[in-house]
C-alpha cells in the first residue's frame, strides 16, 4: 500500500496546511522543466497523495485502512474537527459526524454553540448531507421536547424538498412528522405571536385544503384568545372556504357570528 505521507515527505500527524505546503514544494521539484519527462508519473502519484490527505474524510478512511495493515498512526477525524471551533464548516461537518455516530448530545452542543436554528448548515454541507443532518436534528429535538426548533427545521426541509426533490418516497414521513408535531405539541410550546407565525409558515407550503383549514381554525382560535375578533373572523372564513364541513368549529361559529 502506497504511503502517501512518505510520498509528500511529511509526518502522519501533519496538519492540512502542512499537506498543502508539502504538495506545492514537491510539485515545483517535479515540474518537467526541472525534472524532465520522467517526472510525470511521479507527479500523478503526488497528486493522488495530495487529493486524499487534503480531504479530512478521505484521509480518515485512508489512515484507518493503512493503520490496520501497518499498525501506525490513525488520523482522528472527530478530533480534527473539534480542534477548529472557529471554523463554521468544520463545525457543521462535526455536527453531522456526531449524529451519524449516535453522539446526539455532542451534536446538539455543537449546534447550539453555533447558533442553533440560526446556524446555516446548508451553507457548509452538501445539499443531501444538510437535509439528512437537519432531519436527524429535528428527531433529536422532538425527543427533548424542543418543539419550536424541531418545527423550524422541518418547515425548512419541506420547503427545500418542494423546490428540488431529494427525500422523494420518504417525504410523506417527513410531512406526517411535521403535521403531528403541529397537531399535538406546538401550540403549548410557544406564545401566541410565535404560533401565528408558525401557522403562516405552514400555509406558505401549500398543503391540501383540509390541512390548511384546520390550521386556519387554530389561528382563529388563537386570535380570539388575543382579543382580535375581527382578524379571527377573517381567518375563520378562510378556513371554511377550504373546508365548508370543518369539524370542531361550532363554538367558533357562534363566537364570531359566521
Amino acid at each position: 500500500m502506497d504511503n502517501y505521507y512518505s510520498r509528500l515527505g511529511i509526518q502522519q500527524g501533519a496538519s492540512t496546511q502542512d499537506v498543502k505546503k508539502a504538495f506545492r514544494e514537491k510539485a515545483k521539484q517535479l515540474h518537467p522543466d526541472i525534472a524532465g519527462e520522467w517526472a510525470s508519473a511521479e507527479m500523478r502519484r503526488i497528486i493522488s497523495a495530495y487529493e486524499v490527505l487534503s480531504d479530512p474524510e478521505r484521509r480518515s478512511e485512508y489512515d484507518r485502512i493503512y493503520g490496520r495493515f501497518m499498525g501506525k498512526y490513525v488520523f482522528d477525524y472527530r478530533t480534527f474537527l473539534r480542534e477548529q471551533p472557529e471554523d463554521p464548516e468544520s463545525q457543521a461537518k462535526l455536527i453531522f459526524f456526531e449524529l451519524l455516530h449516535r453522539e446526539d448530545e455532542e451534536a446538539l452542543k455543537v449546534w447550539e454553540a453555533q447558533g442553533g436554528v440560526e446556524f446555516p448548515l446548508e451553507k457548509y454541507l452538501d445539499r443531501e448531507d444538510w437535509m439528512d443532518c437537519a432531519f436527524i436534528l429535528a428527531e433529536e429535538l422532538e425527543k427533548r421536547q424542543r418543539y419550536y426548533e424541531c418545527f423550524v427545521l422541518l418547515v425548512m426541509l419541506v420547503r427545500e424538498e418542494r423546490r428540488r426533490p431529494y427525500f422523494r418516497h420518504f417525504m410523506p414521513d417527513v410531512e406526517t412528522f411535521l403535521k403531528e408535531l403541529v397537531r399535538l405539541r406546538l401550540r403549548t410550546a410557544v406564545d401566541n405571536e410565535t404560533y401565528l407565525d408558525c401557522m403562516g409558515a405552514l400555509l406558505d407550503l401549500r398543503f391540501p385544503p383540509k390541512d390548511e383549514a384546520r390550521w386556519l381554525r387554530s389561528m382563529a382560535e388563537t386570535l380570539v384568545r388575543m382579543g382580535d375578533l375581527n382578524s379571527a373572523q377573517g381567518v375563520f372564513k378562510e378556513a371554511l372556504k377550504r373546508d365548508p364541513g370543518l369539524s370542531n368549529a361550532v363554538q367558533l361559529r357562534r363566537k364570531l357570528n359566521v
